[in-house]
């Protein structure tokens, strides 16, 4: 008798250990299923370059830039925009990884990777912005965590637009309406054109005019993979940066030195360095390094208010 109550507790405890396993077995594929439907990004909106628009006196030229490449201040939103809608008509959610960019079209994919700890993600664009105190690309609240910047708010960052995978993406939107998909310029020299180059000062700033070019047909891209963002988080190795507040760019070295002249009087390093814009010599001035994006922001500031309006934050 002994042994039958044994071995029905034994049974019993085989039975309950076999419930939990389908149980444990039910539940991994329960978010196995979430994870890769999550891979493929949501294309709800149509794909939208838009026209040069203006916010806070500031002009934006919107193009379709594949050989962008930029480091400079990301920030986050998401309290207060959570489930409104986003510059291409989609539903903002702040635990997406999506992310408001100024000039890029929309959708289009970006990786983005933190310059002071190496993380780096994937994200689409969808929505428009930043539009305060000169930051590159305004992540969302999940894509700040993963980047693990959410508690600081802000962070150096490298933004890189993926040529193959934007291309695709905005193929598929396109299929909605909205604006033309264009293919890159053909010949152009990689990372040649980034929001470091300013125009020579002296004048509002006239966007560079563009090649036209034919619509993208659906066979060139079709051997392109279908773009993913699975939230997987890249650990790479990065260079120290500084922060500095680029005061103008010419193309005489003796306007940038006449330049360096008036701003040695606001009691910051100051320094002249020549880079190469469409095949010319231009003369960047810069202040700094600076030492917290806090610092940054209120020396802009006073540039802006005493006639510089062109002056913006870079990350060298």
């Amino acid at each position: 008798m002994q042994r039958f109550r044994r071995f029905s507790r034994y049974l019993s405890v085989l039975g309950l250990l076999t419930l939990l396993a389908a149980c444990a077995e039910a539940n991994l594929a329960v978010e196995t299923t979430k994870v890769i439907t999550r891979k493929e990004p949501d294309v709800s909106g149509p794909y939208k370059i838009g026209k040069p628009y203006q916010v806070k006196g500031v002009w934006y030229y919107p193009q379709a830039d594949y050989n962008y490449n930029e480091t400079g201040i990301a920030s986050w939103y998401g309290p207060g925009f959570h489930a409104k809608q986003t510059a291409n008509g989609e539903t903002y959610d702040e635990n997406d990884l999506t992310a408001a960019h100024k000039t890029l079209p929309m959708p289009s994919l970006v990786r983005v990777t933190n310059l002071e700890n190496g993380r780096s993600i994937v994200v689409r664009i969808n929505d428009r912005g930043p539009f305060v105190n000169n930051r590159i690309i305004d992540m969302s609240r999940r894509g700040a965590q993963l980047l693990a910047f959410e508690q600081n708010g802000t962070a150096k960052v490298r933004v890189e637009l993926m040529k193959d995978e934007s291309m695709l993406l905005a193929a598929k939107a396109s299929a909605k309406g909205g604006d033309t998909v264009s293919p890159p310029p053909a010949a152009a020299p990689a990372g040649a054109v980034t929001a470091q180059a300013l125009p020579p000062v002296g004048g509002n700033a006239a966007p560079v005019a563009a090649t036209p070019a034919k619509p993208v047909q659906q066979s060139a891209i079709g051997a392109i993979q279908t773009p993913q963002v699975t939230g997987q988080v890249s650990v790479v190795p990065v260079k120290a940066s500084n922060i500095f507040i680029q005061a103008g760019a010419f193309l005489r070295q003796a306007n940038a030195q006449q330049l360096q002249m008036k701003l040695s009087s606001l009691g910051h390093q100051t320094r002249i360095t020549p880079f190469m814009l469409n095949q010319q010599r231009f003369y960047r001035v810069q202040l700094g390094p600076i030492a917290s994006v806090e610092e940054a922001d209120k020396l802009l500031q006073r540039l802006i208010d005493n006639g510089h309006p062109d002056a913006r934050i870079a990350v060298n």
